[in-house]
């Protein structure tokens, strides 16, 4: 028994039926919480995920990205243009606990998978889509794309400095929201299926993602007469919020501020214009407070600063790179990496992030190949 299998989602069958990110971590997810996920990819050529290189590094002829959202699942190999296959594809549907999908909105319709079709076939089945931009609307028919979806959401004006214009977030951030925001739709849907015997269809979108990851600031910007926010032109790490926030440079290295009361800062600075600044300055001035806080941490080390500021319980960290964080006992304890194996090539990835009774699942499995399990499913299910 796999440390996956072991979870409280043992038992449950999921049809991954989704490609890139979202959908596929979506799943993963639910893999490593104990679901059995079949992945379902086209022949040959399989989910386009195998080919979206993060780097120019390749592992056994798949991209590292899809080996980090697709280890522990099975493939299966359909072309649901084919009668038979998609035939079989349904049987499935029939037989599971979950579809997770992110076709452009009517495909899966028209393909004869989408939520009518599925809850004809499985009552009790949660059938599980993300889109873009919703279902429906004026850009439903957009490419549903993480940068693209990030340009849409307000989210870049957050990033960087004033005057720098757009700074989108460097990573699939909507996409790895969506599917996080998809699992807690699935995992509700499941409760309520355990009361009513129901299923249910559950969707999201990269955009509904992306809003929600901003519904502080948001409401903020709602309850405010719709002012916008503006980014410090120094050391901006939140747009709203008033000096020291920030990342600043010291001697060796950097060291990240959190919000702090600047009379007890100034005064451990000896920095008198700091000490004695008002809460109203501190948003007003925060550029001019925020460049006088700088000099002063760059004439020290991080280590330095660091002894100095925890000691006096300042909400401070030093800026890690990950050979560092990696390094750390604090990380190692935590026990968040795992290794699995396809072929001739080890992959070391993350596990699960959620601890269920002290228990964290750790990875046993690599991505499969295309359709590697296709042959044994079929036996195993009939089809």
């Amino acid at each position: 028994m796999t440390d996956a299998a072991a979870g409280p989602l043992d038992g449950l069958l999921v049809l991954d039926m989704a490609q890139f990110l979202s959908g596929p971590s979506a799943a993963l997810r639910l893999r490593d919480l104990g679901a059995r996920v079949i992945k379902i990819e086209r022949p040959g050529s399989g989910d386009i995920c195998r080919t979206l290189y993060l780097t120019d590094t390749e592992v056994e002829g798949d991209s590292t990205l899809f080996h980090a959202i697709n280890r522990d699942k099975e493939s299966f190999a359909a072309d649901l243009k084919d009668t038979g296959d998609l035939k079989a594809v349904r049987a499935l549907m029939a037989r599971a606990d979950v579809v997770i999908q992110n076709f452009r909105p009517g495909v899966a319709d028209r393909l004869g998978i989408g939520w009518k079709d599925a809850s004809a076939l499985n009552p009790r089945l949660i059938h599980a889509s993300i889109s873009g931009y919703g279902e429906e609307g004026p850009w439903a028919g957009l490419p549903g794309q993480d940068l693209l979806a990030q340009a849409l959401s307000g989210v870049m004006w957050l990033n960087g400095s004033e005057g720098q214009g757009p700074v989108p977030i460097g990573l699939s951030v909507g996409d790895m929201l969506a599917g996080h925001v998809l699992v807690e739709g699935i995992l509700a849907a499941l409760v309520r299926r355990g009361i009513t015997g129901e299923g249910a269809r559950v969707e999201t979108s990269l955009l509904e993602a992306l809003v929600d990851f901003q519904f502080e600031v948001l409401t903020t910007h709602l309850s405010d007469e719709g002012r916008l926010p503006v980014r410090s032109s120094f050391n901006n790490a939140h747009a709203y919020l008033a000096a020291p926030y920030g990342v600043y440079r010291t001697s060796d290295g950097y060291l990240a501020l959190a919000m702090t009361p600047l009379g007890k800062l100034g005064r451990m600075l000896d920095l008198p214009a700091v000490a004695s600044a008002t809460n109203e300055q501190a948003f007003a001035d925060r550029d001019r407070l925020k460049r006088l806080i700088a000099h002063r941490l760059a004439q020290e080390s991080t280590t330095y600063w660091m002894e100095l500021l925890r000691r006096e319980d300042v909400w401070c960290a030093p800026v890690m790179e990950w050979p560092d964080l990696l390094a750390s006992a604090a990380f190692r304890r935590l026990d968040m990496l795992g290794s699995v194996s396809r072929g001739g090539a080890a992959i070391t990835t993350t596990a699960s992030p959620v601890r269920i009774d002290g228990h964290r699942a750790h990875p046993s499995r690599g991505a499969p190949l295309v359709g590697a399990d296709t042959a044994s499913l079929r036996r195993e299910f009939g089809l």
